[in-house]
């Protein structure tokens, strides 16, 4: 139980009353003494009376000339000892305070109670303190039970987001290899396409051969390998355009290409006549940008800066 400021004060009262009463108790043993008392035991004195002329003459001189004896004198009245008087109880400030045998408890925060609350308030006994006792061991031990409920709810939740990360990884993972398998089934079917697309050019270059001789008219010109440019360069456009719902196959639309020697693009537009939709222009202007570097090598007598070119819609 712990002690407070005026059980403290009582003590330190009762224990400097104690002790002026044992200092008085001394006082007065010292100053009450009995008178003492001379003892009548011991052996009798004997006297004798002897007459002057009796004495010799010797003796009778001594006596006549032995000085007058001085007067006494006269033994002053005792002073009445003073009554002890009582000890003046000690101020509390002036008290000693009893030596502290344990360090004092720290208080983290100032107690703002006032010696007027602390002395109303009853000092608990034993029964009620017990009381407090049990009641703080099983708020402690609920406190307990609830940190460590917390810290088992904690590690399930950790438990699962390793897990669902986990989960997560396999599933890129999986992304990943089926991305990797598309890109390669992708680039197959490219491969394939551009070699349909380098057998029909190639077809269509030998049949312009077969059919028209070469520098027949068009001003020594030879028109078989400007049909087989002009087949390489739909062919290529076809291996980048994804041709839209809206654009039937085989519909026609006529592209004005300026280039650069080597198949450089510099600009593409859609001229008359076009049978494309808004969209379908769009999708064929952003296919001739895709597939530069056009076809070149190898058609260089053909080559022209301001191209027209006569596009037909197909799958690849």
């Amino acid at each position: 139980m712990r002690e407070t400021r005026a059980d403290t004060t009582q003590a330190v009262l009762l224990a400097v009353l104690l002790h002026g009463l044992l200092v008085a108790a001394i006082l007065l043993s010292m100053l009450w003494r009995p008178s003492e008392q001379v003892s009548a035991a011991g052996s009798p004195l004997s006297s004798e009376l002897t007459e002057f002329s009796d004495l010799s003459a010797a003796m009778q001189r001594t006596l006549r000339n032995r000085p007058e004896p001085l007067p006494q004198p006269e033994p002053e009245p005792e002073e009445a000892q003073p009554l002890p008087q009582p000890v003046p109880e000690p101020k509390p400030q002036d008290a000693v305070a009893p030596q502290q045998q344990s360090p004092q408890d720290f208080i983290p925060v100032p107690d703002e109670t006032t010696q007027e609350q602390v002395v109303d308030t009853p000092t608990p006994n034993r029964a009620e303190e017990q009381k407090v006792q049990e009641a703080k061991a099983k708020q402690a031990q609920v406190d307990l039970t609830e940190q460590k409920r917390q810290q088992e709810a904690q590690q399930k939740q950790r438990l699962a987001e390793q897990q669902q990360q986990l989960e997560n990884q396999k599933k890129l993972e999986e992304i990943r290899r089926e991305r990797a398998r598309l890109q390669r089934e992708q680039d197959l079917s490219a491969q394939k396409l551009q070699q349909i697309a380098d057998a029909r050019a190639a077809k269509a270059s030998q049949a312009a051969a077969a059919s028209t001789p070469a520098n027949s008219g068009n001003q020594g010109v030879d028109t078989g390998l400007a049909a087989r440019y002009a087949a390489a360069l739909q062919a290529a456009i076809v291996q980048k355009w994804t041709r839209p719902d809206s654009i039937p196959v085989g519909a026609g639309c006529r592209l004005n290409i300026r280039q650069l020697p080597g198949g450089s693009v510099i600009a593409v537009e859609v001229v008359e006549p076009c049978a494309y939709d808004e969209q379908g222009r769009r999708s064929i202007e952003a296919a001739v940008l895709k597939a530069q570097p056009l076809p070149y090598a190898g058609f260089e007598s053909v080559f022209s800066r301001n191209l027209n070119l006569n596009f037909k819609a197909e799958d690849r």
